[in-house]
Formats: structure tokens, sequence, C-alpha cells
């Protein structure tokens, strides 16, 4: 049986300083994250960091490891997510999640954070200057930055199963995940728009690269788990949505996907010849009607590897009832939507004007088109698109068309503004964040699986927190409750650590 599939996402900001001498993204980053964490900071623990292993089974050479910036602001928040600078970038990673929809809250919290982010570091910059961020993946210049997402899996399924299906499986979703984007970021690969904003950046098909020769597959083995028991698939494809349909579906499609894979549960074997052209392919095709070449020697659209994929989840979904993947609630809702999603891709991509950022986007720069008889090489066009993604409330085009009631909603506004603060309640993220906010002068530093706590009497105290599932409000909501100090906790937690 599948075990549940613990998500969550990764977001890298672009980012932007004006009006200023220095406009190093670092330094502007670092001013960023300053201004929202405060006085009330607690650093990362870097101590099970380990992105050098390959789940291929081999440790990346010492002598040139990924770099770990630790000199950077890192922090975590009372939400149970990380805040940090990840190399020119301030990046957003909500807490660990039980399914697609407190992923959702978990990452428009995120937004919610970042514009806050933006509004309180006014009080450091200089007359006239500003940081602006930008929820996209590149900075048009050829420099792109990632979304990622992370789903615990069982550590006996073998890799190699999971690649196969998560190639087309990564090939194809874009038709519903992509953010939509002007051009390409290479001459060789010209195009006037594109479903994907990532898609040009993929290299290779499977790797442990995370920023040169990116791989479709990513292969770091960092489970943040328990070792013998789970992997984390750290996924590097995705885009940067706003409209939460899409981040949805990004997320509770791949989850059920994931599951099937787990459980034995793809009946057809749906390898695309080629998956890195592949991926280009199908993101310079609005209309959705290219077909790929698969492996079996058929050939089918990427919305047909869909039906494929959802007629198996449909079948999964009848023996299981998705427990694995958030629940049945969330579960065939995600299902529903796929399928809804999937015949209007069928018939006609602009039906889903309001409901996925490419096809909205699309929308929008048409009508600028139209109203200014532009050209799609025109920097308006590219200006329209950046300001699509602008976090700004005020300045976001996405956020003008939510006010205008132009977006499907999936969340309502309570909710994601208790998830700014508040931890989930289904996983290890309720202890840590609930620790933080008890007691944030006791909390030295954490981390996705420990937290070190400051008890008033040497040594410091180390909390491991291996199991995804523990340390939930079920699990400790009573204990921390009735806990007074640190110490109290750490005491009574020695026989039963979560």
């Amino acid at each position: 049986m599948a075990v549940p599939k613990v998500c969550g996402i990764e977001t890298e900001y672009g980012i932007s300083r004006r009006g200023g001498a220095d406009d190093n993204p670092v330094v502007a980053s670092s001013v960023l994250i300053n201004a929202y964490v405060a006085d009330q900071r607690i650093g990362w623990d870097f101590e099970d960091e380990t992105p050098a292993r390959d789940a291929r089974g081999f440790q990346r050479d010492p002598a040139n490891p990924p770099e770990v910036e630790t000199h950077l602001v890192n922090a975590v928040l009372t939400n149970g997510a990380r805040y940090y600078v990840d190399h020119a970038h301030p990046e957003y990673s909500t807490p660990e999640c039980t399914d697609a929809l407190d992923a959702l809250v978990a990452d428009k919290a995120g937004e919610r954070i970042l514009a806050e982010s933006m509004r309180l570091a006014e009080r450091a910059l200089g007359p006239g200057e500003e940081i602006i961020v930008y929820k996209n993946n590149s900075d048009g210049k050829s420099n792109s930055y990632g979304c990622h997402e992370n789903y615990l899996m069982d550590r006996t399924v073998p890799f190699g199963e999971i690649v196969r299906t998560m190639l087309p499986w990564f090939v194809t979703r874009q038709v519903f995940t992509g953010a939509g984007k002007v051009g390409a970021e290479h001459e060789r690969d010209r195009c006037d728009f594109q479903i994907s904003a990532r898609a040009d950046f993929f290299e290779e098909e499977v790797g442990l690269e995370t920023t040169l020769k990116r791989p479709l597959v990513n292969t770091r083995d960092e489970p943040h788990a328990l070792p013998d028991e789970y992997r984390r698939l750290h996924v590097i494809v995705g885009d940067a949505n706003l409209c939460e349909v899409a981040t949805l579906l990004k997320v509770g499609t791949t989850a059920i996907v994931l599951a099937m894979v787990e459980d034995g549960a793809i009946d057809r074997d749906l390898s695309v010849v080629g998956p890195v052209h592949a991926v280009r392919t199908v993101s310079r095709d609005p209309s959705c009607r290219t077909p790929l070449e698969l492996r079996d020697g058929t050939t089918a659209t990427a919305v047909e590897i869909q039906w494929e994929f959802l007629r198996c989840a449909r079948d999964y979904a009848a023996r299981t009832g998705l427990e694995h993947c958030g629940g049945s609630e969330v579960g065939f809702d995600v299902l529903a939507r796929w399928e809804r999603v999937l015949g209007a891709l069928e018939r006609d991509p602009m039906e889903l004007d309001g409901t996925l950022d490419w096809v909205t986007k699309l929308a929008v720069l048409e009508g600028f088109r139209a109203r200014d008889g532009l050209d799609w090489r025109d920097p308006k066009l590219a200006l329209v698109d950046l300001q699509y993604h602008d976090v700004r409330p005020a300045k976001s085009l996405y956020e003008r068309l939510v006010r205008a009631g132009r977006i499907e909603r999936v969340v309502d506004e309570a909710a994601v503004a208790a998830a700014v603060v508040d931890p989930p309640a289904g996983t290890r993220a309720y202890f840590r964040g609930t620790c933080l906010a008890r007691w944030p002068q006791a909390v030295v530093a954490a981390n996705w699986d420990s937290i070190v706590l400051d008890v008033g009497v040497d040594p410091l105290r180390r909390i491991p927190m291996m199991d995804p599932l523990k340390g939930t409000r079920d699990h400790v909501g009573p204990l921390l409750a009735s806990c007074v100090t640190p110490l109290e906790l750490v005491e009574r937690l020695a026989g039963d650590t979560p």
C-alpha cells in the first residue's frame, strides 16, 4: 500500500531592487527576509543537509559538492515554513502538508508573506528605493529559478520505476501546470508564446543537478525522514503558479500518480521518445494537439496521454478511496477537476481562462495585442507577462483579475490568512510551528526533521522528528497545551518523541 503523500512546495521568487545604488539580489533578498522575521529569527539547522546524495546509489565527488549557503538568512516561521535566501533569490518553502489543498493554502500564504515583506522592507530602504518580487521562473535573460515540489514515497520502490512513469508525466502535465511565457530563452527555439515558463531550461532526463543541466527527474536523495522507510521525490520541473486550480492539480494529480507507482496501478507504459525534446514540443503548442512519439510505436498528444493517466487514476480511486493521497474528499475533487480541465483542453483551451495560468495569461496578452496592434516581439508584451506575476496586490495583473471575479478560486482568504501564522495540523509542522510560537526565545534552531531547544540547563536538547506524520495536532496538541516550559516538554517527551 502506498505511503501517505506528504507534500510541499518550494518557491524561489524573482527579485528586483529599484532606486538605489546597490542592486545585488543577495543583499536585496536578505533585506526583504530580515524585514519580515525581525527579532524573531530562528536559525536553520544544517546538520542533516545531504544534497550530494544520489537516489541511484552514489554520492557526488566531495571535491565538488553542491553549495550550501549557511551564511545567508535562513529562518523558520511559526506556520512551520522555511523562509530564506537561496543563492540570489528569496525562497519560501511551505510546511509539510497532508494533501494538495493544504499545500495550496500554504503556498498562497507564502505569497502574502512576500507581499508583507516588501511593505516592511520599505523602512530599511532609502528614499525612492523599493524591493519588488515576482512569482515567476525567469528573468528574461536566460536565467531561471525554480518552483519545486516534494512528495513522501516508499523507499522500497525501485527508482527506475519512478523514472519510467514520471518522465511522460512531467512531459505532459504542463498542459495544466504551465504558467505561460512570452517567447523563448534561446534564439534557436524562437516562438511567440509557450505553455511553460520552465521548459526551455531542461537538458537531461535524469540527474542530480538543479541549476545546471537540469533534469526532468531529479535524483537528490535527501529524505528528511526515516531514511530506511521513506524517500522524498524532489520535483524541479514545475512552474510557479498563481491560479489556484493549477496549483491544486499540480500537486494533487502528481500525488495520485506517485501512489499508483507505489501500488503498481499504472497498466500501460506511456514512455515518450526523447522526453527533453518532447517537453519543449508540448510547451510550444498552445493548441495542445501536437502528437508525441511513444516508445511502443504509437503516437498521442499530451492531453491524450493525460487521459490515460486519468483512466488509471479512476480505477485506482475506486479500489483505494485515495486515502493515501490526502483522503477521499480532496482526492476525488482533484479527479473531478482533472477530468473537467482535460475535457476543456481537448475542446478549446481558452475555455480555461481564469482557471489555468497559461491560458489566463494568453487571454490577457491577446487582449493587449488586439487593442494596441502589438507584434509578439513587442517589449510591452514581455512587461505584461512580468506584471502578471508581480506579488504586490496593487500592481499584480493576476490580482486585478481576482478582484474582477475572473479567477476561479478554490480557497478563501480567511484560510490563507490563518496559514500565514498557523501550521498545518496533520504533519510534524504542527509541532515545529507551535514550539516556535510558544517559546520563541528557547528555539535555537530547527529544520525539517528536528528542533533544537535551550531548556535553561546544559546541554541544548535536540528533538528528532523523523516521521512526518508524527508531531501532529492530534498527536501532541494536548501535550503542548499542558506544558508551561520547554524543559517540561523535553522531560515529558523523553519516552515519546514526535
